[in-house]
């Protein structure tokens, strides 16, 4: 009997029906073969977007070449990451790293770890492309304004610009544009780059257009579950690398140069790189 059982426990084993502590998906090493999860944005075009199987965007080029850096071999499951679960995505072990847009922030900082920047954008407007009324965030007292729930960047307005703005939030960005198309609010506020990949989708060509006007800098970092400057270190060393070879440039010529998006050439490509605290 103890030798069947014996046979069994191995043959469970072989199989992998034997539990071995944690989600090896989201472990800290970086042998070949094996598998990590990474956040993303599923609803952005240019930056992070799930379309049926495939999944496009600078985020996403981004995060295949640091994996393939870190020794996944991109063997990746993108997760989808919206901006109010990104830290406990992290602090959970959801994801094992989030490229979804997310800006650093010494307020983020304190529940998560930050490799970067790899992108640095700036907060803008995205309007009707017939609107003559909304030139800047000054222009927005009396309008209604939209964001995602856990972005900063709709109350930065009313705290800086316009103390009467009417703020509106959805959970996804997608849902502030539909809203924009439908009237029923009057501007939608992220960063350009974001704003740049909705106005160019085929299906919204013609019917908005970015105001032009950039009123803050948002440095896009790689998220990591606080306190891992291995693997920190690990990604900066990857992103210097893309960005060395070319292969930063060509990543943005392909996901966001059809919007005609120009963006600050002292910061991007990056020169330098957060040190991992």
């Amino acid at each position: 009997m103890r030798i069947i059982a014996a046979l069994g426990i191995a043959g469970l084993a072989a199989t992998g029906l034997v539990a071995c502590g944690d989600d090896s998906s989201n472990s800290s090493g970086s042998s070949g073969g094996e598998k990590v999860t990474i956040g993303i944005k599923f609803d952005q075009p240019g930056i992070g977007l799930k379309e049926g199987a495939n999944y496009t965007g600078m985020d996403v080029d981004v995060a295949k070449y640091v994996a393939k850096e870190l020794g996944y071999n991109e063997d990746i499951t993108f997760k989808e990451s919206p901006s109010a679960q990104r830290e406990t995505l992290l602090a959970n072990g959801q994801v094992k790293m989030i490229f979804a847009s997310y800006s650093i922030t010494d307020a983020r900082k304190e529940k998560v770890s930050f490799a970067g920047p790899y992108l640095t954008a700036g907060q803008d407007l995205l309007v009707k492309a017939d609107n003559t009324d909304i030139t800047g965030p000054e222009t927005l007292n009396g309008k209604k304004l939209c964001s995602v729930t856990g972005s900063t960047s709709a109350q930065k307005v009313k705290d800086k610009f316009a103390s009467t703005v009417q703020l509106q939030e959805y959970d996804t960005y997608s849902k502030c544009v539909e809203a924009l198309g439908a009237g029923a609010i009057d501007a939608v506020t992220t960063d350009n780059t974001i704003l740049a990949g909705y106005a160019s989708q085929e299906a919204n060509k013609g019917k908005f257009k970015v105001v032009g006007k950039t009123f803050s800098t948002e440095r896009y970092g790689v998220g990591l579950k606080k306190g891992d400057t291995e693997t920190c270190t690990k990604v900066n060393d990857a992103l210097k690398k893309m960005v060395d070879s070319g292969e930063w440039q060509k990543a943005f010529d392909k996901n966001l140069g059809p919007s005609g998006l120009k963006l600050d050439p002292a910061t991007n490509p990056p020169k330098t790189f957060d040190a991992c605290a």
